[in-house]
């Protein structure tokens, strides 16, 4: 057995897999690098506790230019996982010989969050919602300012991977401000079940110090999207492989690969979306399945306390489609039910 993991070991040094084999950078420069070949390195981002650096991975495939720069970014929340595989098989798939242009990858934006299992930073907050950013600011927002100081300013389009929080399931959807037509493109390109229309902040208010990334990104000029792939902490493998097929329709549209866009499923277009809460305490059964479309009264859940009895029967406000639902039971007065988008016109 210990000759098994010495071979191993030996055979990863040999094909470049160790860890110390990446090196650690300070700042991306995509112009400095040669064409045609695929980089991976630590990005420095901040310091921990005992003076060590915080990292983040990057990979970037320079094709036979520089430009146009599609980043692709994942995990801003630590438990949203379906879009690092998505990164990863994309780059394992990518003839970087026939490349035009770059891919600016981050399989793992919050890499503090994503070994500790948890949504938020170490810190509580949502780096989600700490653009701009602050030099001087908490852990979270010096973080948010790092992205957007080292990593927003190198590219010209950006897909920001995430997918449901715990408790709670998605659709594949994509939050895109459909009055854009360069977003309204790359959100049709998804291979999605739906695209809500959404300026830039992804729930809640906005103000100068609590934006999104796709929020900052667009305020730089930066055509995004937010792509929601699923549920949390899983791999989900058909997310994955849509997810895949996503980004290669875009590349295709940017002209970075030369073969043709094929047909994809078109997605229903949603005007505007809400959530639904309880309005008590207990346990709660939703019944609607994603993607359906419910109409006004139709019972979507029914609350009771821990005898059985029924405390409260929820039903639909008005037409819609489900987007995202609440799967744990447990709920306290508030708790999410479904996330109910409305079809435009």
């Amino acid at each position: 057995m210990k000759l098994k993991v010495i071979c191993f070991i030996l055979f990863c040094c040999f094909q470049g897999f160790t860890q110390d084999s990446i090196a650690t950078i300070h700042e991306i420069n995509i112009d400095n690098l040669p064409p045609n070949q695929i980089k991976k390195y630590w990005l420095k981002m901040t310091n921990n506790g005992i003076a060590q650096p915080i990292v983040i991975p990057i990979i970037i495939a320079k094709g036979n230019s520089s430009s146009p720069v599609l980043g692709l970014t994942a995990a801003i929340h630590g438990n949203e996982l379906n879009g690092i595989p998505i990164i990863q098989q994309l780059i394992d798939g990518i003839d970087i010989k026939a490349l035009n242009g770059t891919i600016l990858a981050i399989p793992g934006l919050n890499s503090i969050s994503i070994p500790l299992h948890q949504r938020r930073f170490i810190d509580n907050e949502d780096i989600n919602r700490s653009f701009p950013g602050k030099t001087s600011g908490n852990r979270s927002q010096q973080f948010a300012w790092q992205i957007n100081q080292k990593i927003l300013p190198k590219i010209n389009f950006l897909v920001d991977m995430h997918t449901a929080s715990f408790g709670r399931i998605n659709t594949l959807y994509v939050r895109a401000d459909i009055k854009k037509p360069q977003i309204l493109k790359m959100a049709l390109l998804q291979d999605a079940d739906i695209i809500l229309n959404s300026k830039g902040p992804s729930s809640g208010d906005v103000n100068e110090n609590s934006r999104t990334l796709r929020a900052e990104a667009m305020l730089k000029g930066i055509p995004t999207i937010t792509v929601e792939y699923g549920n949390p902490q899983v791999y989900q493998s058909d997310f994955i492989e849509r997810g895949k097929r996503g980004i290669e329709n875009i590349m295709r549209w940017l002209k970075m690969t030369a073969s043709p866009i094929p047909n994809h499923e078109k997605a229903i277009l949603c005007s505007s979306s809400f959530w639904i809460y309880t309005k008590n305490g207990g346990y709660l059964d939703v019944f609607p399945e994603l993607n359906q479309n419910v109409k006004a009264g139709d019972l979507i859940a029914t609350l009771r306390n821990p005898f059985g009895d029924v405390l409260e029967e929820y039903y639909a406000p008005q037409d819609g489609i489900v987007i995202g639902k609440s799967t744990n039971p447990i709920n306290m007065t508030g708790g999410r039910i479904l996330h109910l988008g409305i079809p435009a016109d």
